[in-house]
């Protein structure tokens, strides 16, 4: 069973955030998920479709500013100014505590919201995602590619670099993640792009990840050519207590894996924290 969510804008400081809400359990706490960059919130629909609403709480999802439907800010931004932003935005949306869920460029956004913002993160999930600038690079051809936007923008182009960018189901079936791209995802201007870019320069979290006390668990395919699997070991050493989950998959197996991979998350969020 899925529930339709209900989208609204929140504004924020003088910035409009396009925001969705799938209702979930009452009492349950909610999961707020941070996108990868370039993607709207629509790119994960297939994931929140698979997580079931009467074990889960709320699911909160909202386009950066500058992507999809959210319009740019009036300046560029770093990651602690952004954490600062969504945690005004769950506040003027009713909440309080949260569950983090960041995926690739979200993912560095949810380790530093655990740590600039740790009173209002319960439990953190990161998938497919590094350190930043401290990271296990992938290939030159790939940094490329991650550089610009073209395969938001061209779907004959993203077909023909998704099996070495993607990975996993990518290599088989380039057309799924052209339909997810080109489908489902709304591309907001070049400079929102570019915003996103720029507050990821130079940022690190591997100063502070021995810091973080959240329950945490990091999830990554064994075929990601965007972030080697060696930056989910590596975060895993960091991290202390945190739960290292390997699937069979590429960078965007949230998506193509959402039926496997959503009780993955679903069970490390309810479990007893002392079990």
């Amino acid at each position: 069973m899925t529930t339709a969510p209900t989208e609204q804008v929140v504004t924020v400081d003088g910035q409009d955030l396009r925001v969705a809400v799938r209702s979930g359990q009452a009492g349950a706490t909610p999961l707020l998920i941070i996108n990868g960059i370039g993607a709207s919130l629509e790119l994960l629909q297939p994931f929140v479709d698979a997580l079931e609403p009467d074990k889960s709480g709320d699911v909160i999802r909202f386009d950066v500013p500058g992507v999809g439907w959210s319009p740019l800010p009036s300046r560029p931004y770093r990651f602690s100014g952004l954490c600062r932003l969504i945690a005004k935005m769950l506040s003027a949306l009713g909440y309080g505590q949260v569950d983090v869920l960041g995926i690739s460029w979200g993912g560095g956004v949810a380790q530093q919201f655990a740590l600039s913002q740790r009173s209002r993160c319960r439990r953190l999930v990161l998938v497919s995602t590094a350190t930043g600038a401290t990271m296990v690079p992938p290939k030159l051809s790939v940094l490329r590619q991650m550089a610009g936007r073209q395969r938001y923008v061209d779907s004959g182009h993203l077909a023909s670099v998704a099996p070495d960018l993607y990975g996993g189901s990518a290599r088989a079936e380039p057309e799924r993640v052209s339909q997810a791209m080109h489908g489902n995802n709304h591309l907001g201007p070049p400079r929102g792009y570019a915003y996103q870019l720029a507050a990821s320069f130079a940022w690190s979290s591997v100063p502070f990840l021995p810091r973080l006390r959240q329950p945490t668990l990091i999830m990554s395919g064994d075929d990601d050519p965007i972030i080697p699997l060696a930056n989910a070991r590596m975060m895993h050493r960091l991290i202390r207590g945190s739960r290292l989950h390997i699937f069979q998959g590429g960078h965007l197996g949230l998506v193509a894996e959402a039926a496997e991979l959503a009780p993955v998350v679903q069970e490390f969020l309810a479990a007893d924290p002392t079990g």
